[in-house]
């Protein structure tokens, strides 16, 4: 079990349970007692039993808990009863989704290429000259599609084209070994693919508990197609965050050589995955990352990634209730 102050991993298989004041965990370790105060999240990744009465004493204590399969893929979150609830912000959060949809839908993407020229920039610093052409399309190319009078697929598009040519700047700085020809999901297919898929998870999971702390619906996105059975806003608001927390963290464990192919990967005939060594490697770094601590220039405070997730939400919130310009976190607001 791995933990910090507001989060417990679970990767053993096992039972849950309410005893007294506690979550009670019970695996072939023997048991593990967690106070229930300051747990916001549980995240479980192996077979865990668990009963209605341990997930009415879990909702009751705010905690979401998210579950993943054996594989690493993302199954479900559990979502206590939401307390922050606003009959106002719903409906004008419909109606901008109806009249404004593709304003927010192209800041979005404008703050994914910014934040990706500015994740990329410091390789292109240090020598790896071969990203310059992509850095520019970035800074100059980018903003004036999106200046253009789009529709929603044009702008997806454009997301997917971005993208694309993300990946295809790994050669230029990542070892043989770490490459991959194209991005595959589900299953992924080479270690890559597997580091992104499941850091993809986690953050799209985290941002699910962020926007619970919010007023703002869950099911009503903007970039995202609304759907059944998920929660389309995370996925918007986890976007211009992936470069940031993801990839650099995926950078920093593969050229640190802190993930290893042939230590922390299980490969079968045509998937590959995450061991739970892996898992727990990845998570730990992840963890860090969404923790690190920084002054925000427009703020004047520190605060650390996990937050602007959340105040992301507080700005969308602004921009749906009092038209405020909506503009997702970018690395250039630290400072």
């Amino acid at each position: 079990m791995m933990k910090n102050s507001a989060v417990r991993y679970i990767f053993s298989m096992g039972e849950i349970k309410r005893k007294d004041n506690s979550i009670a965990f019970r695996g072939d370790k023997g048991n593990v007692y967690i106070p229930v105060e300051g747990i916001k999240e549980l995240y479980c990744f192996n077979e865990i039993s668990l009963n209605t009465k341990f997930l009415d004493f879990a909702s009751k204590a705010g905690i979401v808990i998210h579950f993943f399969n054996y594989y690493g893929y993302y199954s479900g979150t559990f979502y206590p009863k939401e307390n922050l609830l606003s009959g106002n912000l719903l409906v004008k959060q419909a109606k901008c989704y109806l009249t404004k949809r593709e304003i927010v839908a192209k800041a979005i993407v404008a703050g994914i290429a910014m934040n990706i020229h500015e994740v990329l920039y410091h390789y292109y610093k240090h020598g790896k000259s071969q990203v310059k052409p992509y850095l520019d399309w970035l800074k100059k190319s980018v903003p004036m599609l999106l200046e253009k009078e789009l529709n929603i697929k044009q702008i997806l598009a454009i997301e997917g084209l971005i993208w694309q040519q993300f990946y295809e700047q790994f050669k230029f700085f990542l070892p043989e070994d770490f490459l991959m020809n194209k991005r595959v999901k589900r299953p992924p297919d080479n270690p890559m693919n597997a580091l992104i898929s499941f850091g993809n998870s986690i953050l799209y999971t985290k941002t699910i508990s962020q926007i619970y702390n919010t007023h703002l619906n869950q099911s009503i996105s903007f970039l995202h197609e609304p759907g059944e059975g998920r929660m389309s806003l995370s996925l918007d608001l986890s976007e211009v965050f992936k470069p940031i927390i993801v990839f650099k963290t995926i950078f920093d464990v593969v050229n640190n050589r802190k993930m290893q192919v042939g230590k922390h990967f299980d490969k079968k005939m045509n998937y590959c995955i995450l061991n739970e060594s892996g898992k727990k490697n990845f998570v730990k770094e992840l963890e860090e990352r969404m923790e690190t601590v920084f002054l925000h220039s427009k703020l004047n405070r520190k605060t650390t990634y996990k937050t602007a997730i959340k105040l992301d939400g507080y700005k969308l919130i602004k921009y749906i209730m009092e038209d405020k310009e909506f503009k997702p976190f970018s690395l250039k607001e630290m400072r």
